[in-house]
């Protein structure tokens, strides 16, 4: 499922990374393998993070943006922490301003103060063109990866569209998710509507603050 590196190394002021290539499919059965692949890589990593907590062993990178890690011991604090502040501070360095996204930081712990989550090992950046099928199965591939709640993979992958029903059954067939995890979409998204408005401006920009306007209801 996930693409084995062939060899490593820096050339000049370069690090290559070399994969092997993937005949991928533009369609066919395996998307529910996918799904059950994720839930396998999900379940497979539980209990195995390397630090206190969620995070990662050092700072990486979200598509070519830059992306903090560190390591928190709960979840609510790492994604405020490390996940939407530096978006919002990339933002503010650009002269964009959210209007009510410090009151949201304040409050996302309450979003979140009856989800208990494990760190997995997540893709961090599952759009429908980090992933695709092969003959027997398909591949995830050009993660952002870090220790966190499983639900942010399968949140982004609704964000964009491109994955049927079929692989979001197949996960939930392997490893239901919690209860409301379907009300955490929105909040976990902002992250990838905020990282996009910093790399694209246009429309994401409006579609971040209409996330959190809404998101502020949400939480009163």
């Amino acid at each position: 499922m996930v693409p084995r590196p062939l060899a490593c190394g820096v050339v000049g002021d370069r690090a290559v990374l070399v994969l092997p290539w993937l005949a991928l499919q533009s369609g066919g059965p395996g998307w529910a393998e996918l799904g059950r692949g994720l839930a396998g890589l999900h379940r497979r990593s539980q209990g195995g993070s390397p630090g206190p907590g969620f995070g990662f062993t050092s700072d990486n990178f979200i598509g070519s943006a830059p992306q903090k890690n560190g390591w928190r011991a709960g979840w609510a604090d790492f994604f405020v922490a490390c996940r939407l502040a530096p978006q919002l501070a990339m933002a503010e360095a650009r002269g964009d301003t959210y209007p009510g996204a410090a009151e949201l930081l304040e409050r996302i712990p309450r979003l979140l103060q009856n989800h208990a989550c494990e760190p997995v090992l997540v893709h961090g950046d599952l759009w429908s063109g980090n992933a695709g099928l092969l003959e027997n199965g398909g591949a995830i591939f050009d993660p952002a990866a870090y220790w966190g709640d499983r639900e942010v993979d399968l949140a982004m992958a609704r964000l964009f569209g491109g994955f049927p029903t079929t692989f979001f059954s197949a996960y939930e067939a392997a490893w239901p998710l919690p209860e409301g995890a379907d009300q955490r979409v929105p909040l976990y998204n902002l992250y990838h509507l905020l990282n996009h408005a910093n790399l694209f401006g246009g429309s994401y920009r409006h579609q971040a603050q209409v996330s959190i306007d809404r998101l502020l209801a949400v939480v009163g």
